[in-house]
């Protein structure tokens, strides 16, 4: 329902349940994020003329890293006082309450550790199956993982978190469903629309002379999508972490800052690497 120019907002994370088991919104963007992103990855190797035959195999170690990355990640980065006592809930997607364990679904993932957990699944594929080099795996991997982080954005916002500051006027999203009646930035799509561009001009780059220099793409992927990232935490609400410690940023801002760092190396030194 809209009123003006604000959006009333008060979904249910669960697309349907049966008991204490249900499909959640954000559960399904991850679903929609690997299955894209095979599909975009296949296309590739059909055009460049490289087998296909260990794509499944790729996507296991992708989506394996990804879910342990990303959890640890969270639990790392954001909420060790909670989970040092509750060891169990870190990789098992419940949550304990006063009647036992409730299913929730896959949350509590941070990008960041998803980031360091999909560069390390790589790092130790490439070193196994050698049938290309890293960094023209990478090259070609970050467009379906731009278009994924698109998706899971979309998955926090069904789920009303990772919610952006209070706007202090008219325009904004309310989040009925956590008891609010004051319109905050929608953050998540903030970031899901930029990501979707990003993935829109990481596509025309592929198509041109830039996908020859080894590491272009990766590298120009690290510095904007999380330039982005960077940026549009100054509207979201903090989601705590380390940043008592360093006040400055956000413990997403201090995440995002060595990320982009190395994309700006990667990307220098991709001038004088050009691919065979």
């Amino acid at each position: 329902m809209i009123i003006l120019n604000k959006i009333i907002w008060e979904p249910s994370s669960t697309i349907f349940s049966i008991g204490s088991f249900g499909i959640h919104y954000y559960s399904l963007m991850f679903i929609i994020s690997f299955l894209f992103g095979f599909n975009i990855m296949k296309r590739m190797y059909l055009k460049e003329n490289v087998a296909t035959e260990r794509l499944e195999t790729m996507l296991f170690y992708i989506v394996l890293s990804t879910l342990i990355g990303a959890r640890l990640g969270h639990v790392i980065f954001y909420d060790w006082e909670y989970y040092q006592s509750h060891l169990l809930e870190i990789f098992l997607p419940i949550e304990k309450t006063t009647d036992g364990y409730t299913f929730t679904g896959f949350r509590g993932l941070a990008s960041h550790g998803a980031a360091i957990g999909i560069l390390t699944g790589i790092i130790i594929y490439q070193k196994i199956y050698k049938e290309k080099t890293l960094l023209w795996i990478l090259d070609r991997l970050i467009i379906p993982t731009t278009l994924g982080a698109g998706f899971v954005r979309i998955g926090n916002f069904f789920n009303s978190e990772i919610v952006g500051k209070y706007t202090g006027n008219n325009f904004g999203v309310i989040f009925v469903n956590r008891g609010e009646t004051l319109p905050r930035h929608p953050a998540q799509l903030y970031e899901s629309i930029c990501y979707f561009v990003l993935f829109f001009i990481l596509t025309q780059i592929y198509k041109s002379e830039f996908k020859n220099r080894k590491g272009f793409l990766l590298g120009f992927f690290m510095v904007t999508l999380f330039s982005i990232r960077f940026l549009i935490e100054f509207v979201k609400e903090s989601q705590g972490g380390f940043e008592t410690i360093l006040p400055l940023f956000s413990t997403g801002q201090w995440l995002s800052i060595p990320l982009i760092l190395a994309g700006i190396v990667v990307l220098t030194r991709s001038k004088s690497r050009l691919e065979n």
